[in-house]
């Protein structure tokens, strides 16, 4: 894989799930907060893993919800370093049920089912998807005005006295697939 179909994921999960517009954001606060609280505090702890890691953690989190959800997988182990790889987790321990066991014990509890479908899938992963494709726009945005570090920067001054602690949060519908 060559780093522009690297880049193409977050167009591709885009049009397959959705964006949250500028200025919608607050209808998915409760996934958004608990994104932007992990990945702050892996940045705080580890400051490599900056704004450019974050936006490679996010395509790397893209990738891995293809490959659940549509069945697509792609060999990503080129992009990955230690900083993204970190900041991939934190960001997988705010939805992923096969990264957080917690929210997989819910969802099977939720559905009364052990196994999912790519169609629930699918259905579980869209918020999720269009929140980080949010993200990764705000760390264009940001980047662009306050340089490299500008997105960290910001989520610091605006929520950064919120977010304490190295625990990772998470937020899950409390709907059925």
């Amino acid at each position: 894989m060559q780093f522009y179909q690297f880049e193409r994921v977050y167009a591709q999960m885009e049009k397959e799930f959705g964006k949250v517009r500028k200025g919608e954001e607050e209808f998915y606060s409760m996934l958004l907060l608990p994104l932007e609280g992990n990945v702050l505090k892996i940045h705080r702890k580890f400051p490599s893993a900056n704004s450019r890691r974050l936006r490679e953690a996010i395509a790397l989190v893209l990738f891995d919800i293809m490959g659940k959800c549509i069945g697509e997988t792609a060999d990503t182990d080129k992009f990955r370093n230690e900083e993204n790889e970190k900041l991939e987790k934190a960001l997988l321990m705010a939805f992923d049920p096969y990264t957080n066991v917690e929210i997989m014990e819910i969802l099977k509890e939720q559905n009364e089912t052990e196994e999912f479908t790519q169609d629930m899938l699918k259905n579980y992963y869209k918020i999720p998807v269009m929140c980080l494709g949010r993200i990764k726009d705000s760390i264009d945005t940001w980047e662009k005005r306050a340089g490299s570090n500008g997105y960290f920067d910001f989520i610091e001054s605006y929520m950064g006295s919120q977010i304490q602690g190295e625990e990772m949060n998470f937020s899950i519908m409390a709907s059925k697939l």
